[in-house]
């Protein structure tokens, strides 16, 4: 499916955002450029707003058709997110996604944008700005890695394990503490649970087939649209916990990703019993 946005020029968008705004304020913050929102853990940092405010300006001049809907937008204009399900086009932005290891100097960050059209992700991008190259999908087309020189990569994720095999990633922080209990308890039963607090990584590990599930509670559009797609065009099944398929305008009802249907419902029943 070819977007009504320029996959290439998006990508591009991104990487020059990064370049201006968020690499020279790496490790470079003042006391002043990083503020709390919602709590302590949750930050808002100058990066992050001025890399926003650029990626912004330069698509409305690309695209002025499309609605635009990044993080900080919706942190200042909350009911700018409800125009997304009837958007006719729509750019989801997340200029730096994984602010809490930007701030603390973790070089585990990325720029992350999805495109929408008429309620239905069709573009997902995810660039690092450490490693200067992009995990991006168009729906229908595959998943890619591409470097600047423009060499690229068709991304696949892993072969199904059993599950005392599986390697992955699940952000427990959302749950209701019993139920995080419960679920922290059953992922004895997989060989690995790790988490970089920052999705865009998460997912570009998953579709580049190095480990076997991802899992989220909270779903805000600009963390896991793009991924998600990503993921799918990779070769994963995707689905929130009671089966239903994810949507751009879903916020809850949790997402679990696997390599396949046989391991998802498996993950399911024994690990994700929400």
């Amino acid at each position: 499916m070819t977007s009504k946005v320029d996959v290439t020029t998006l990508s591009d968008l991104l990487r020059r955002a990064a370049k201006a705004e968020i690499l020279p304020r790496f490790r470079r913050l003042g006391a002043g450029d990083v503020r709390a929102k919602s709590e302590a853990t949750d930050l808002v940092t100058e990066a992050d707003e001025q890399a926003e405010r650029m990626i912004k300006a330069e698509a409305a001049k690309l695209w002025p058709e499309a609605l635009f809907i990044g993080e900080e937008s919706v942190a200042a204009d909350p009911a700018l997110l409800d125009r997304l399900e009837g958007a006719d086009l729509a750019i989801i932005v997340d200029p730096v996604d994984g602010t809490f290891n930007f701030a603390s100097g973790i070089p585990a960050f990325g720029v992350m944008a999805s495109v929408v059209s008429k309620g239905e992700t069709v573009a997902g991008i995810i660039y690092d700005p450490m490693g200067d190259d992009w995990v991006l999908a168009e729906k229908g087309s595959g998943a890619w890695l591409r470097r600047p020189d423009g060499e690229t990569e068709r991304l696949k994720v892993a072969e199904p394990v059993e599950l005392g095999q599986m390697v992955g990633m699940a952000s427990t922080g959302f749950f209701a503490k019993e139920k995080r209990a419960e679920i922290l308890a059953n992922l004895a039963k997989v060989r690995f649970l790790a988490n970089y607090r920052c999705a865009a990584h998460e997912y570009r590990a998953f579709a580049s087939g190095h480990v076997h599930y991802l899992s989220y509670n909270k779903l805000m559009p600009w963390d896991h649209l793009a991924g998600t797609l990503i993921s799918q065009e990779a070769g994963a099944y995707a689905a929130r916990f009671d089966g239903s398929p994810y949507l751009p305008h879903h916020v809850d009802g949790g997402l679990l990703i696997a390599p396949d249907k046989a391991s998802w419902e498996l993950l399911r029943k024994e690990v994700f019993t929400v």
